[in-house]
């Protein structure tokens, strides 16, 4: 069975490019790069679904990750909180203050 080629990134996005630019057909461009013209198409479309995020605001990409990073930490609190309680009862520890 022979071995998938593989393709780096900025060979990949320079096919897209001329896919983009609409000057040479995709059977054109994949014989020139000796690629198959689906292949081509493919990361013509991968390109222009990657754009919007090129041009993302970077507070707006910071905020986000902030946000997420947040509701993680949450989660993790909230899932020793119940590990706590749960080996308090275990162990018969009751809190201070309680009975």
């Amino acid at each position: 069975m022979p071995k998938r080629k593989s393709y780096s990134g900025a060979f990949k996005a320079q096919v897209a490019i001329e896919m983009l630019k609409g000057q040479r057909t995709s059977n054109e461009i994949g014989a020139a790069y000796s690629i198959h013209p689906v292949q081509a198409a493919q990361w013509k479309k991968q390109a222009i679904q990657a754009l919007p995020g090129v041009f993302e605001d970077r507070r707006h990409r910071e905020d986000h990750r902030a946000e997420v990073e947040r509701e993680e930490l949450f989660a993790e609190i909230g899932r020793l909180r119940m590990q706590l309680e749960w080996l308090k009862k275990k162990s018969g520890i009751t809190p201070v203050g309680s009975a």
